[in-house]
């Protein structure tokens, strides 16, 4: 793991990258305004003024009342598609496995699941994940119910009664991943899930990766911990990246080192969005744990130069409870206006040229 006093230098290296993991402003800027209202900051036009019956009597000065403009509400947090369009992305193979899919109609599951946000706050963006949610039931509980719904939650696919889990956090706001089964250091053979493996051959790992798949439904795509032998192996990940990509979930990277080429290659060449995390929040030789990881996690992010783009970054952290109780404290602390705005992970993903050709054939999917 990096130290906090090497995160800074990473990320300039590679704010190129990072600045481009806004999927929804970078691409639709046009469509987001349409699409919520918001016009280029000049003042609302008031409605036509009313007069009361008093104003009407001869002699009577005028009296003029302002109706004022009902508050702009918010998006819901998730998009509400039809039923049917919610259950074309579901396949059902012969031996009962439900996996998501791209819909008929073009809807990819890693666009319809994710939470959404007004685009309208400020551009500099922090995006909190929480990983290897489900190995503690009251940790999980915590997680889900004491976090702020724009922290987004990867879950372990062996958790148990995962679907139940999955719906009770998309119900208090949460985006939801899973982690990709890679390695059995989270005890998925004593769930009954076998990893993925170097050594198993494709057919066998593609068997894997759809059985964690069919564990739960509503999920944005699998977050992947690198590096390790799986991601260093492009013969094994070439074909699980394949699979992810053309179910339409997208692929999210934690990976503190440079080591990035062969799972980025593959999501752009592929076509699937892809968005990555160097900063561990909860590092253990950090001197001032969560809390202060996050707080300088913040203030690079909302460090500002005339004429540089706005940055992006994500931080990755564990659920215990210090870390519970460190984000639930700064969130509050929030509550006053700052240059940051905090978004779920689909406000760092990047979309290239293949993603966006899958991501334009159905046009909805272009607005926030």
């Amino acid at each position: 793991m990096a130290t906090a006093g090497r995160k800074t230098g990473k990320h300039r290296a590679n704010g190129g990258l990072i600045a481009a993991y806004s999927l929804v402003l970078g691409l639709v800027a046009v469509s987001a305004l349409l699409a919520f209202g918001l016009g280029s900051g000049a003042p609302e036009a008031a409605e036509p003024s009313v007069q009361t019956a008093a104003s009407l009597e001869v002699g009577s000065p005028r009296k003029v009342l302002a109706l004022k403009l009902p508050p702009r509400l918010a998006p819901p947090a998730f998009r509400a598609l039809a039923p049917a369009e919610s259950a074309d992305m579901v396949e059902v193979t012969a031996d009962g496995l439900r996996l998501p899919r791209i819909s008929s109609g073009g809807w990819m599951p890693w666009i319809a699941n994710s939470r959404r946000f007004d685009p309208s706050g400020p551009p500099a963006r922090i995006g909190l994940l929480m990983i290897d949610v489900g190995a503690s039931e009251p940790l999980m509980r915590r997680a889900i119910e004491e976090l702020p719904g724009e922290v987004s939650l990867a879950f372990l696919p062996g958790t148990p009664d995962l679907p139940r889990w999955l719906g009770r956090a998309r119900e208090h706001g949460h985006e939801t991943y899973l982690m990709l089964p890679a390695d059995d250091a989270s005890g998925l053979a004593e769930r009954g899930l076998k990893p993925i493996e170097t050594s198993a051959d494709t057919p066998e790992n593609l068997r894997r990766l759809r059985i964690a798949m069919a564990r739960g439904e509503g999920y944005v795509g699998f977050v992947l911990r690198s590096p390790g032998p799986v991601p260093r192996s492009e013969a094994t990940l070439r074909p699980l990246i394949r699979e992810i990509a053309d179910r339409g979930l997208a692929v999210v990277e934690i990976n503190p080192t440079p080591e990035t080429a062969i799972v980025h290659r593959l999501t752009v060449e592929l076509g699937t969005g892809y968005a990555r995390s160097t900063n561990i929040l909860d590092y253990k030789l950090a001197s001032d744990g969560v809390a202060g990881s996050l707080d300088r996690l913040v203030a690079w992010i909302g460090e500002s130069e005339p004429e540089r783009t706005p940055r992006h970054a994500f931080g990755v952290m564990q659920p215990n409870n210090e870390t519970i109780d460190a984000v639930a404290a700064w969130y509050k602390r929030q509550a006053i206006p700052t240059t940051v705005s905090l978004v779920p992970i689909i406000g760092h993903f990047e979309c290239r040229t293949a993603c966006m050709a899958r991501v334009a054939a159905q046009s909805a999917q272009l607005r926030p």
